[in-house]
């Protein structure tokens, strides 16, 4: 009797005498988990949308005002980017979606964290400029407050994620891939990163500039209590920096669609920066306006 060996996309039939097609695998919007992900992604973006539009129609406020309207229009809409683009990661893999899947969640998290980053040091700028001897910090304030500086530095650091993704794309991008070791009896739809090293660039300038980021907030953190947005975003960057360092280990470490709870993470570390910048600003405009005037804002920058 002569055996005859199956295709890679085969397997063999309980009974031996013939090859049956393998079953395939990925995270799919049929599937509770898919449809569940994909739901929070769009209540993600449907919520951002209504922070923009709250922020957008209370921008002559002081609240908005002091708070770098346009930095936080920017850091807005890449949030609602970064809630978009864990769309990507569902579904049939293809080439289109492999490729945009990860330059989109690297760019986006760049545009997020660089203008946490900004409005971290404009923070300390702030306090800083208030003691004695700081008319020249309160010069470069000026200036910076005119948001020109603050666009070019969140420009610039975004080029650089940009810069990575292009070389990394255009050298090893990522692919779709059957997988056929994980199962015998089917097949892992999976996007494989290509290179590792474009791969592992694009996670560690994300991870250095939150990490900078947190530890600029950290350092303010003993600011007097009315400086509280160096404490909101260190609370903010600590959400990140957990989420980040729970989920990478498990993206790396699971086989199959449940590498793509990595859809987790961005979701979650999403919400939780969403929650801590603009949660109790948007509860001042719409709940307590009468703490959303001049004097209470100014307020929040004297220095006893």
């Amino acid at each position: 009797m002569e055996c005859t060996i199956c295709p890679d996309d085969f397997w063999s039939s309980p009974s031996k005498d013939h090859c049956v097609p393998k079953r395939t695998e990925f995270l799919s919007y049929q599937e509770p988990l898919g449809i569940c992900l994909a739901s929070v992604s769009l209540l993600g973006t449907f919520v951002c949308g209504v922070v923009l539009m709250i922020f957008i129609y209370h921008r002559n406020t002081p609240m908005v005002r002091a708070n770098n309207s346009e930095p936080s229009f920017l850091l807005l809409v890449s949030r609602k980017f970064c809630f978009l683009c864990s769309l990507l990661f569902i579904g049939r893999p293809k080439l289109w979606t492999c490729q945009l899947r990860h330059a989109t969640f690297g760019i986006s998290f760049v545009v997020c964290v660089s203008c946490i980053l900004v409005k971290t040091l404009v923070v300390l700028a702030i306090f800083k400029a208030s003691k004695p001897g700081g008319g020249a910090i309160l010069k470069w304030l000026e200036a910076v407050q005119q948001n020109t500086s603050q666009k070019q530095a969140v420009l610039f650091l975004t080029c650089v994620q940009a810069a990575i993704c292009t070389v990394w794309l255009v050298s090893s991008s990522p692919a779709p891939h059957k997988n056929i070791q994980y199962h015998n009896d089917k097949i892992v739809y999976e996007c494989a990163v290509g290179s590792a090293i474009g791969f592992a660039l694009l996670l560690s300038y994300i991870g250095i500039l939150a990490i900078l980021s947190f530890l600029l907030a950290f350092l303010a953190r003993n600011l007097p209590d009315n400086f509280n947005e160096a404490k909101l975003i260190t609370f903010s960057m600590l959400i990140l920096c957990a989420v980040w360092v729970t989920f990478v280990p498990a993206y790396v470490n699971s086989p199959g669609k449940y590498a793509d709870t990595v859809v987790f993470a961005i979701l979650a570390s999403s919400f939780g920066l969403l929650l801590a910048l603009f949660g109790s600003k948007c509860y001042i405009i719409l709940m307590r306006p009468e703490r959303n005037t001049k004097k209470s804002v100014i307020g929040q920058f004297s220095i006893k």
